[in-house]
């Protein structure tokens, strides 16, 4: 889902510190490993969804599409949020790799925790981008079950395909541009629309559980009904159009923006409130994280804004009354040396 271009750094450490043979394939196989358990999940829950006979979530489809579909949502606000920190990362996470590779066995092999360790060190460049290949595809795979469990087994592949060949073609050019440009750019605008993908996630989760309420009413599936009359409650609508709408004859073009934006041609009260709340708080998230990066503190709201990788910003001590009195003021001569009392 998310290009996560701070989890190795895109300037390479110094050759002295990195033996490439041996790093290169580290990072490979990371990758490797968490694609291939990334994939064998995602195959397993569409497997498992389909081999069972839609039968079985016939009753609960719209529960399941609106926790996945919620889950993602919040996965997409966290990370958006860390990707826009990339810049101020970078740094961070190079000095870290140089530190863990130039150290030495200077820790003692006695005890698990000691020799994992020792090798988690030793093999942080494996680690590094398993961890966020497995991360990254786990989002993917959530993101998939909420806007397309819906759809047949057999519009998954084609997709999943193209996904990877397009997410390894904007990989190479981040970490080829990466060290000659900025990615600010870059970073704001794919950011922009992830939030953009996750508000409509938020908003098509509440959907769905309404219209699971709504379903239990009628004692039916309102998308049986078609686009008229019966398929929604009026009591809850903000507006509805009898066009437009993404679960008929595959929804074409407003079936893309249904998955992406979380178009709906029937739209409840909850699914409207909850798109304007998403938002609202996401603002306030962010007024926060830029209030506390630069004055500190928030009280009581500080656990909320921590959760996004922030800390509160140190405020220099300020010097002591001993520091104070052995400092010259500004009349007085630099060279003077402090008067001391005797005892």
């Amino acid at each position: 889902m998310t290009v996560n271009v701070f989890a190795v750094p895109s300037t390479p450490p110094p050759q002295s510190i990195l033996p490439q043979s041996n790093k290169k394939s580290q990072v490979w196989i990371g990758v490797g490993l968490g694609l291939a358990i990334c994939l064998c999940i995602g195959a397993g829950m569409i497997g498992a969804f389909y081999s069972l006979g839609k039968d079985v979530f016939s009753k609960t489809e719209d529960i399941w599409e609106g926790s996945f579909s919620l889950i993602a949502a919040i996965i997409i606000s966290v990370m958006g949020a860390a990707l826009l920190r990339v810049n101020k990362l970078q740094e961070k996470w190079r000095v870290k790799l140089m530190q863990a590779l130039d150290k030495k066995d200077a820790i003692a092999t006695s005890g698990i925790m000691s020799r994992f360790k020792l090798w988690s060190e030793k093999h942080v460049m494996f680690i590094l981008p398993f961890i966020t290949v497995l991360r990254e595809g786990l989002e993917a795979v959530v993101y998939i079950g909420g806007v397309s469990l819906g759809l047949p087994a057999s519009s998954f592949p084609l997709a999943v395909i193209c996904g990877l060949a397009a997410g390894c073609v904007v990989g190479y050019i981040i970490y080829r541009g990466g060290n000659t440009t900025s990615l600010q750019i870059f970073l704001i605008i794919s950011t922009g629309f992830l939030y953009l993908v996750a508000a409509g996630l938020f908003s098509k989760a509440v959907w769905a559980f309404e219209i699971h309420a709504w379903n239990n009413i009628i004692g039916g599936d309102a998308a049986e009904v078609g686009s008229g009359p019966g398929s929604y409650d009026i009591h809850k609508s903000v507006w509805h159009v009898n066009c437009c709408n993404a679960e008929l004859n595959g929804g074409g073009g407003w079936g893309i923006f249904n998955a992406i934006l979380g178009w709906q041609n029937s739209a409840t009260i909850g699914s409207v409130v909850s798109y304007n709340v998403y938002w609202l708080v996401v603002i306030i998230c962010f007024c926060s994280m830029t209030y506390m990066e630069r004055y500190g503190n928030l009280g009581v709201f500080t656990p909320l804004t921590t959760c996004f990788g922030l800390r509160k910003k140190t405020i220099p001590e300020k010097p002591s009354s001993i520091e104070n009195e052995l400092m010259p003021s500004n009349g007085d001569d630099k060279t003077a040396m402090p008067v001391v009392s005797s005892i």
